[in-house]
């Protein structure tokens, strides 16, 4: 709950005949993450043949699972999860190809066609659109469209601009007629010499003549030319319905075929894929990885029904020193999948780091809540939240990990909407059970800071926890999120309460003393840090350069402490914001019509639809900022590896 799953690092000697049902075993579990060791054991060089062996297969059945995929898509088939029958062996790619290459063509080919009349079908709606206007002309145009002696156009002209092109042509031979006259356009035909086609071509462009193009094939009068296309448009339109019906059959007919193929294919492929990366000796293979401590007594029991004569190593790795090469598993129940999201996008965290996914499930919903606080604009975030967490609307579906969050958010501002006494907007129907922000400004600011003050504390404890589990001696010591930066952020926060406290009970001389002190620690953190950690040079630069820069960054650490710390005042600040913006829209409801009036329903309903759409957005956006860059930054390094385990089924993954 604290920290990620414990890990433990396991390296396996296995006989070359029992290679895969030991990988089969590795690979259909999830919880197995491979370290590779080909570069460690690479093989005699008798070997590496088959080593090239497995790479090719594992690039074939990569090729073939993709045209799989595509082939699945243009069918409409799921690829569902993986079967409970069991693949013994890994297949040959060109026992299974010349089967998917007839399943691919003859989905193509029929694919195609549906594709190839679409295309054609809007082409035709596009000549039928142009056309229309002009169907009531009798001439046959299309005599013309080929004319070896005759340019002609026909098309659209803004009508301020038959003038232009009259001019335009005025010592030109020329026949311009007007087929259709609208107060914005014309449909106009100019033909002339083919010999002056150069001219007549620069005249249209410059009158922005916008030419109707007449379909190939088609002859007679437009509305001869409109009914053809029409009778085209229907035969299309039937031919895709009957050949979608085809398809429908087609993937009836070849589901289980291909799902079977897929997940044959699909298996293969991460089991050779990870053959491929196993050390080889000359009559052994070494696999090397980490397991999750807590399935590794069943993995064990499960490579030694796969292999009896199979060599297993455990390394169990302990939380303390550095251990960025170990694979980082977070692994929570579904109500903490959302707040684990959050984390991971600001850092994955390092083995022996606490894991802040249980802290950010309390602190971001009560954050929000605090500067969101109103009963029924809460209910409905957090139905919104429920909606799109169940994936049951389509449209949402890709948001169902963002639900979770938002629901819990939702529920917690209905909790401050009944301490707030807001509903809706409206603060005279529930009585607040706390304080109404916007009648108590000064205390609910104060309380911000004063949460703030709470938050900040502890993490810099969390960030001193951290550092004593990876034994890092010195930032533990001297850092400016360290101890000595942890007493001076107490030290300032005592001199200003001695300050604004008559009866503090700590005397100013010895505050001052610890002020001092920590600032000075704090100032020379880079030597003293090379000190404890036995770092030379102690210096990185001249010593006039490091007496310069060192107060500086000391006036840093101090303005950081107090800025983080006022940065929690926009809790109280977005508050009272939220009150004084639904007041706001009473206001422009009772311009509207008065109250009780439709018009003020009206202003009322869109006015509350605003605040939970534009400001729930811009509240969510301030709390994670506080999350990330005042709370995380003082103890959170980040840097974990994923755990990725090998697993034949991707939901199994984290």
């Amino acid at each position: 709950m604290f920290f990620p799953k414990a890990m433990t690092e396991i390296e396996l000697i296995v006989p070359a005949k029992d290679l895969l049902p030991v990988t089969k075993v590795l690979s259909g579990h999830g919880i197995f993450h491979q370290s590779d060791s080909s570069y460690s054991y690479p093989g005699a060089e008798s070997e590496k043949g088959a080593s090239e062996s497995w790479q090719n297969k594992a690039a074939a059945f990569a090729g073939l699972e993709r045209r799989l995929q595509l082939t699945m898509q243009s069918l409409g088939i799921e690829e569902g999860d993986t079967p409970a029958s069991d693949f013994e062996t890994i297949t040959d790619p060109s026992l299974v190809l010349p089967e998917i290459e007839r399943i691919e063509l003859e989905v193509k080919n029929m694919n195609d066609q549906v594709v190839t009349t679409q295309k054609n079908l809007e082409g035709l709606h596009a000549y039928l659109s142009q056309l229309e206007s002009i169907q009531d002309v009798p001439a046959d145009f299309s005599a013309l469209r080929d004319s070896k002696y005759v340019y002609s156009v026909l098309g659209m002209i803004p009508a301020a601009n038959v003038d232009r092109l009259a001019t335009s042509l005025s010592r030109i031979p020329h026949v311009f007629l007007t087929l259709r006259s609208e107060p914005q356009k014309k449909v106009v035909w100019l033909a002339g010499a083919q010999a002056n086609a150069d001219v007549l071509e620069r005249a249209v462009r410059s009158s922005y003549l916008n030419p109707l193009s007449l379909p190939v094939g088609y002859k007679g009068t437009p509305a001869e030319i409109i009914k053809s296309i029409k009778a085209d448009i229907r035969q299309a339109e039937e031919n895709i319905v009957q050949w979608r019906k085809a398809l429908s059959s087609m993937a009836v007919k070849y589901g289980e075929d291909l799902r079977a193929l897929y997940w044959q294919i699909h298996t293969s492929r991460i089991m050779s894929d990870a053959i491929v990366r196993y050390g080889r000796l000359k009559y052994t293979y070494v696999i090397v990885g980490w397991v999750l401590s807590d399935e590794l007594e069943v993995l064990v029991q499960r490579l030694k029904q796969a292999s009896h004569e199979i060599l297993i190593e455990t390394f169990p790795t302990g939380r303390s020193g550095h251990h960025r090469s170990v694979p980082v598993a977070l692994r929570h129940s579904k109500w903490l999948r959302p707040f684990q999201m959050l984390v991971t996008t600001y850092a994955r965290p390092r083995y022996g780091e606490l894991d802040p996914t249980w802290i950010i499930a309390i602190m971001f919903p009560v954050l929000f809540g605090a500067m969101f606080g109103d009963v029924g604009q809460g209910l409905i975030l957090a139905g919104l939240g429920a909606l799109m967490a169940s994936g049951k609307v389509k449209a949402l579906k890709g948001m169902a990990g963002l639900g979770g969050l938002i629901a819990v958010c939702g529920l917690s501002a209905t909790v401050f909407g009944f301490l707030y006494g807001s509903i809706f907007g409206f603060e005279d129907i529930l009585h607040p059970v706390w304080m109404s922000p916007l009648h108590n400004i000064m205390q609910i600011l104060t309380v911000a800071v004063g949460a703030g003050v709470v938050l900040l504390n502890l993490a810099f404890l969390i960030g001193i926890m951290n550092n004593a589990i990876s034994r890092d001696w010195g930032h533990l010591i001297f850092s400016h999120n360290g101890v000595a930066g942890y007493l001076l952020y107490l030290s300032l926060l005592a001199l200003l309460a001695a300050n604004f406290l008559p009866a503090f009970p700590i005397p100013a001389s010895v505050v001052t003393i610890l002020a001092v002190g920590s600032a000075l620690a704090v100032m020379l953190s880079e030597v003293l840090i090379h000190l404890v950690e036995r770092h030379r040079p102690l210096l990185e630069g001249g010593l006039g350069t490091y007496f310069i820069q060192a107060p500086v960054e000391l006036f840093e650490a101090v303005i950081s402490m107090l800025s983080n710390t006022l940065s929690f005042v926009r809790v109280g600040a977005f508050a009272v914001a939220h009150g004084g913006l639904s007041s706001a829209i009473f206001i422009l409801a009772g311009l509207a019509g008065g109250e009780g009036g439709i018009g003020y329903w009206i202003v009322v309903l869109i006015g509350n639809i605003f605040i939970i759409g534009f400001e729930g957005l811009i509240v969510g956006i301030q709390t994670m900022r506080l999350s990330y860059y005042e709370f995380f930054s003082k103890f959170f390094s980040g840097g974990g590896m994923r755990f990725e385990p090998l697993t034949l089924n991707p939901g199994d993954k984290e």
